[in-house]
């Protein structure tokens, strides 16, 4: 892979995948990062790999659904690999606007497996990031591997599962080299405040209210992004074409729970509130979201086992770093949360 096409780059887990292959891996190519630059793509956030990869490291804003624009980039940059990270992304969004989620999640994919097609033996390996959600929600036992039936709940997900589709049939139809991704809820640096890790970390901070939906027992498996960026570059180098593995954390946690472990460590790092009282006071329960899956886990045994990779950190140890990352840029948290890059970006991109 000489010259590696990441769609969606400026997002967060985007973000930190493009800085693992720069700073970590043995990846000795070039990146071309193309992202439109949505509210939540922070360009902001490679400055220092820009200006330390000069030779390596292309930014190009540019939308996934122009296909156009996309066919410059693959024919510039002479693209011979995608890693393809682009899409809305936010659940709630996705049942507010799903006509996003369509353009972006499906037709954007659509046009790079199509500019992929036209070009022939040139590309070697199309990578697709998915997500656990494409499943549905799981009963009480039990774990999505990568045989589970697709039954998606949100607009979101049904977009997904539909682009995942279309890039498993240009595989059967056309002969694509590609691989498949489905990953459980990322955690970690650079991810947009809306989240909820990231949210209930700065609400608590500013001692406002911790919002949990319905009886916060809802359950997730949390993967730390960094464990996420390792195994999706031990696919694209060992998986097999035309392969789909499931990336878990192996860390299954209630969301309140997830909230509580956010105040207890927050209270012994910074202090508990004003008053003296934990920050476990802030959390407010509120009506349940349209859709709302009760339970993901991951089984990535298939991963592990055929392709040797293991997740690094606990839930505990991830979780610790993330609240530390987001105590030590507090510049980055105040440009996202004000807009302040909007206008960063503005000026350098139009």
């Amino acid at each position: 892979m000489k010259n590696l096409l990441i769609t969606g780059g400026a997002g967060f887990i985007g973000v930190n995948f493009i800085r693992y292959l720069l700073e970590e891996s043995d990846f000795e190519g070039r990146i071309i990062n193309v992202d439109k630059l949505t509210y939540a793509g922070n360009p902001e956030s490679l400055c220092d790999i820009e200006e330390s990869y000069e030779d390596r490291y292309f930014f190009v804003k540019a939308d996934i659904s122009d296909k156009d624009s996309l066919s410059v980039v693959f024919d510039k940059f002479e693209i011979d690999a995608i890693c393809h990270f682009a899409a809305e992304s936010h659940v709630d969004r996705s049942i507010a606007s799903p006509i996003e989620f369509i353009r972006t999640n499906i037709l954007g994919t659509y046009n790079l497996l199509e500019l992929s097609r036209e070009r022939g033996g040139r590309i070697r390996l199309f990578h697709h990031i998915s997500t656990d959600e494409v499943f549905g929600s799981l009963e009480d036992g039990g774990y999505f591997t990568e045989s589970t039936h697709y039954s998606p709940n949100s607009p979101y997900s049904a977009s997904k599962a539909s682009s995942d589709h279309l890039v498993r049939a240009y595989n059967k139809t056309f002969d694509l080299p590609i691989t498949i991704s489905n990953c459980s809820n990322n955690y970690g640096p650079f991810q947009f405040p809306e989240k909820l890790i990231p949210l209930m970390i700065l609400n608590a901070l500013e001692d406002t209210a911790l919002p949990i939906y319905g009886d916060g027992l809802n359950i997730r498996d949390w993967l730390y992004v960094r464990d996420h960026c390792t195994a999706i570059w031990t696919i694209m180098q060992k998986g097999r074409i035309g392969e789909t593995y499931n990336i878990g954390g192996r860390n299954e946690t209630q969301n309140i729970k997830v909230v509580e472990m956010i105040c207890d460590y927050l209270d012994v790092i910074v202090g508990k509130r004003p008053n003296r009282e934990s920050r476990r006071g802030l959390i407010t329960f509120v009506a349940d979201r349209p859709g709302h899956d009760r339970r993901y886990a991951i089984d990535s045994n298939k991963i592990c086992s055929q392709l040797g990779w293991m997740p690094v950190e606990s839930f505990e140890t991830g979780l610790l770093k993330t609240i530390k990352w987001y105590l030590e840029n507090d510049a980055w948290v105040n440009n996202v949360r004000s807009g302040e890059y909007l206008t960063w970006i503005k000026e350098h991109y139009g």
